[in-house]
């Protein structure tokens, strides 16, 4: 056991000087007393109850004082130890956010699968640091690298459509991704590389893109996401919103090269389930390239104090009570 705040713990001379001065007030306290010939008869009679109960409530109230100290001084246990992973790795998400990601072949669309997904993942790597790019016609970084979940998944549900020109640059949206691993040290760097479409804008090539991944040494997971053959996807008309059948349109072989020339792997999603699957199978896999090491789990002790000081208040205000009932 060690404490948190250990110089808290001088505060205990506070109760030490109030029992010292308790005592010196018991044998200088001036009593009443008279003159007798011999005190044999108050001798065999031995002491009474109260003048024994009357010491307790000090005591208790000392003791509850003594237990709160210790208990503001944060004790903590570290005996226990839990195996984690010591080696975080950089991960990237990637995320086509093209107006064909409303298409309605996952539930409630593609896009929104897409995100709530990755949210879990974000949620099962505690320590890697995690950032997002977001890409259509054009990219941008949404969230650089990152432990901060709560600021990762915020961000995450602000991910749409409809921000940026659309389009599908996979080549610009794998180059940010890769630039956000530019000055990055872990050991792993991975890039989880979304989309539902065929590379039809931007600057960069996606092949030259997956060159520069694999010159920094990042890994690239593709993942293609749409059903097979026609999707249903809402058209804008006159009349209001009209859901109509198009054709999903996945460049695999781009996304199968993109994955070789990384030492990545590509996957397809057809549905929710198959792309939970996915995120899955990645967490496990790259969870097997981490070094494995041992910790200690810290046990807060607090409360067991608190509750010791509070047994102690209440033990004397009983005595308390007892003693106004004797005789």
């Amino acid at each position: 056991m060690f404490f948190e705040y250990p110089n808290l713990l001088w505060l205990l001379a506070i109760p030490v000087l109030l029992t010292s001065l308790y005592i010196y007030q018991e044998l200088t306290g001036r009593k009443p007393h008279m003159r007798v010939s011999t005190a044999k008869p108050w001798k065999l009679e031995g002491r009474s109850a109260l003048s024994v109960l009357r010491h307790l409530p000090f005591a208790f109230r000392i003791a509850a004082l003594s237990l709160i100290i210790v208990a503001i001084a944060r004790p903590r246990s570290s005996s226990q130890m839990e195996k984690i992973d010591t080696e975080g790795i950089d991960i990237v998400l990637a995320m086509d956010v093209s107006t064909s990601m409303l298409a309605r072949d996952f539930n409630p669309d593609r896009i929104s699968a897409a995100k709530d997904i990755a949210i879990e993942f974000i949620a099962q790597r505690p320590t890697d640091r995690i950032g997002i790019v977001v890409f259509a016609g054009e990219s941008y970084t949404q969230c650089p690298l990152t432990t901060d979940r709560a600021t990762l998944i915020n961000l995450m549900k602000e991910v749409q459509t409809d921000l940026i020109e659309d389009g599908t640059a996979i080549g610009n949206g794998l180059a940010t991704a890769v630039a956000r691993m530019a000055e990055s040290d872990a050991k792993s760097r991975v890039i989880i590389l979304l989309t539902d479409g065929v590379n039809n804008s931007g600057e960069i090539a996606p092949l030259t893109a997956a060159e520069i991944a694999n010159t920094y040494g990042v890994r690239v997971y593709t993942i293609g996401v749409g059903a097979n053959g026609t999707a249903p996807y809402p058209v804008m008309t006159p009349w209001g919103v009209d859901i109509q059948r198009v054709n999903v349109e996945i460049d695999e072989d781009l996304l199968k090269t993109i994955a070789e020339t990384t030492g990545g792997r590509y996957f397809r999603a057809t549905d929710n389930t198959k792309l939970a699957e996915i995120y899955s199978e990645i967490n496990r896999m790259e969870k097997a390239r981490t070094t494995i090491d041992s910790f200690p789990v810290y046990k807060e002790l607090f409360t067991r104090y608190a509750l010791l000081a509070l047994a102690f208040l209440l033990l004397e205000l009983l005595v308390r009570l007892l003693i106004r009932r004797l005789p």
